[in-house]
């Protein structure tokens, strides 16, 4: 159970740590992902500590040595943490502090990271592969559901064929994407923990020959071997909710980029619209109280 509970004991020991050991710490709590596969002496060097410090940290922390910590790490991608787990992490961080506050430059965090880690080629690449697309499918699990539902709204105003996928079951994913081919694009959207039913269908639509797009947190993200294009945001795997603010700032942008790809097409869209809203009253009007 000690490689389960990693991020909770380093947290746990927080205030006992050396200098250095708090680097160590800080590093593996933000790049777990990275420092899995780093010898003891090129995690020292990444963040200016000796090997042996590096050593002494893994025992601190309950380990017999920097392999079993490093194996810990790696367990920690593939299988993250449980709800139960994730609880005790989340308070043992934010302990006393304001949870407000903690929660809120958390996220401003992830959102800062994610700037310095997704590949704007990869961005790019992926707005062309939508914009020129036949028909665009957009499958998000679980909680990734809410970001899949709002993608999937402003995408059904800029273009004529979305589709929404609906996950409550297997089967059913199958069978709304039967018809994809290799002039479609099949939008993926899972953080951990990862769904097994999105990852199912995103082989499938790739062996279909549909060009994939995976937005997700990690190149270890098991979305990633059958997509085309990979688009990574921080989420918080640690944290009593799954933060998916950097993922849905990625997929503003996403929004934001083809609409301006087909800025002269969806002009009269949005005209059109906004005379329906008009005269069904779609939206309440708010009426300005002017001070004489």
């Amino acid at each position: 159970m000690m490689k389960q509970h990693l991020l909770s004991r380093i947290e746990s020991r927080m205030p006992s740590f050396s200098k250095g050991q708090k680097l160590i710490a800080g590093y593996i709590e933000e790049h777990y992902d990275k420092a899995a596969f780093m010898t003891a002496s090129k995690l020292g060097a990444t963040v200016g500590v000796s090997e042996s410090t590096v050593v002494r940290f893994a025992t601190e922390v309950g380990y017999d040595g920097y392999p079993e910590l490093q194996k810990a790490m790696q367990e920690m991608i593939r299988s993250k943490l449980t709800s139960v787990q994730r609880m005790e992490v989340t308070s043992n961080r934010i302990g006393d502090a304001d949870v407000l506050n903690s929660v809120l430059n958390q996220d401003i965090d992830k959102i800062r990271r994610t700037m310095e880690e997704i590949s704007h080629e990869e961005f790019y690449n992926a707005v062309d592969s939508i914009v020129n697309a036949r028909k665009i499918y957009i499958l998000a699990t679980r909680s990734s559901a809410a970001i899949g539902s709002f993608l999937g709204y402003y995408f059904n105003l800029i273009f004529e064929r979305v589709a929404v996928v609906s996950a409550t079951s297997e089967t059913e994913i199958y069978e709304q994407l039967m018809r994809i081919g290799e002039e479609d694009v099949v939008i993926g959207i899972s953080f951990p923990r990862y769904s097994k039913m999105a990852v199912k269908a995103m082989g499938f639509a790739s062996d279909s020959g549909a060009t994939v797009i995976a937005l997700t947190d990690s190149l270890m993200s098991p979305l990633v071997p059958p997509s085309n294009h990979v688009l990574l945001a921080r989420s918080d795997m640690a944290s009593v909710v799954d933060s998916l603010v950097a993922p849905l700032s990625v997929v503003n942008a996403l929004i934001v980029a083809t609409a301006l790809r087909k800025k002269e097409e969806i002009t009269s869209t949005f005209d059109r619209l906004e005379q329906i809203w008009e005269q069904y009253e779609v939206y309440e009007k708010v009426e300005e109280n002017i001070v004489e």
